[in-house]
């Protein structure tokens, strides 16, 4: 389908805009949403006046708490687990960050960690947040994810599942996650994901090696024929691979995966969402706040921006939108 695009102004910045006819897809998905969360879907609508005014549309990657149940290679918050005592989130402290960003017309919470279905509370954080005001994913590597627990995170609000699996090979799949029977529990848990209704997609870590290979694209191909996306995330220099430079991807490799969006339904952080090219998602796109109270730019950058338990998250956002 040909694309039009016109300009728009972010702050300093010229946005994109692909002015596009709405697939099926597209419209089944927001009547959906319309239906079902209304208030939600009329936030959402308002994005592209919101990044005309400079604001954020950030969607809150929330990494309530660091508890996993895996160790894997390439985790990315082993250097900010913090020693001592600190002040952490409660689910008292989650209803206020709703209702702060809910005031900033933010729509989207992802909840993280660590492993979000160990967590003890984790049903007490999805009623903070309000499922009927927010758009609600949850990280989890599947380990816990079975047919009974799927029905139960539907029921109680959350939206999506995303899903870490990082390959086809299941050995290869549970060495990377340290974690036997890591792979078998991972398809179970899509299966049981699909079953309950609710929306799914698959996280992949992708160093420069993988992404040219043939497992890469067979990988892209069964997800895709179960009618499930893959989000890529691109490896980094932590865990086992601090300082190991050779497997991040160059700019010639992202030119590579755009293409590959083109075939597949793929996408990274830098795919345009909602027909809006924002360019790096740090704070226009995306936030991340640590269980600390820290608000970084993005997952990717751990760097603190301010701390929720110091100040408002809106003098945060509105402070660092000048600098990102």
């Amino acid at each position: 389908m040909e694309k039009a695009r016109k300009l728009i102004r972010w702050g300093k910045t010229e946005v994109k805009v692909e002015e596009r006819q709405v697939n099926k897809d597209e419209t089944i998905k927001r009547s959906k949403l319309a239906q079902e969360k209304p208030y939600v879907f009329e936030k959402i609508m308002k994005y592209e006046e919101k990044v005309k005014k400079g604001e954020s549309i950030a969607i809150i990657q929330f990494q309530y708490n660091y508890r996993c149940n895996f160790h894997c290679q390439h985790c990315d918050i082993t250097r900010l687990r913090k020693k001592g005592k600190h002040k952490i989130f409660t689910p008292k402290d989650v209803k206020e960050l709703s209702r702060q960003a809910d005031e900033m017309g933010l729509a989207q919470i992802v909840i993280t960690g660590g492993e979000p279905l160990v967590f003890p509370d984790f049903d007490r954080i999805v009623e903070a947040i309000d499922p009927s005001k927010f758009w609600i994913v949850a990280d989890t590597n599947g380990w816990f994810l079975d047919r009974e627990k799927a029905k139960h995170l539907k029921k109680i609000g959350v939206d999506k599942i995303q899903l870490s699996i990082d390959g086809l090979d299941p050995v290869e799949h549970d060495e990377f996650r340290r974690k036997p029977g890591s792979h078998e529990r991972c398809l179970r848990a899509l299966d049981a994901a699909l079953n309950a209704g609710l929306n799914v997609i698959i996280q992949t870590v992708v160093t420069k090696q993988r992404l040219w290979s043939e497992e890469f694209i067979k990988f892209l191909e069964f997800f895709n024929s179960k009618g499930v996306g893959v989000f890529v995330s691109y490896a980094k220099p932590v865990g086992d691979w601090e300082g190991k430079f050779d497997v991040l991807v160059t700019r010639e490799d992202m030119y590579y995966m755009r293409e590959l969006e083109k075939k597949y339904n793929v996408f990274t952080h830098l795919t345009p969402a909602y027909g809006l090219d924002l360019g790096c998602i740090a704070v226009k796109r995306m936030i991340s706040i640590t269980e600390y109270g820290d608000v970084m730019p993005c997952p990717y950058i751990h760097v603190s921006l301010g701390n929720f338990f110091k100040e408002p998250l809106r003098d945060i956002v509105e402070r660092r939108q000048k600098v990102y």
